[in-house]
């Protein structure tokens, strides 16, 4: 996933909340990169972090995204600190 972080007020909240979520639902941050310059790109905004996460099993990722916990930190910092967002796409291991 890429993003667009447009304010870093709320931003550093966000890794750090969503980590432990993340592993208490089989998942974690495999990579996160904040982007410099972009060469290419087919997203409509700007790019300037990259991250990948990883999830034990499709059923972990779900349960994860419609976990109310998740879409309380999204709702107060996701919103506030993301002007854009692409899924580069998933696969499974």
């Amino acid at each position: 996933m890429n993003s667009t972080i447009s304010s870093r007020d709320g931003w550093p909240a966000l890794p750090r909340r969503d980590g432990p979520l993340l592993a208490a639902h089989g998942g974690g941050f495999r990579y996160y990169f904040t982007v410099a310059k972009v060469l290419k790109s087919a997203s409509e905004h700007p790019i300037n972090r990259v991250f990948a996460i990883y999830f034990s099993s499709k059923t972990q990722m779900e349960a994860f995204f419609a976990n109310p916990d998740y879409l309380a930190i999204k709702a107060k910092f996701f919103a506030k600190s993301v002007a854009g967002t692409t899924i580069f796409g998933g696969y499974e291991r």
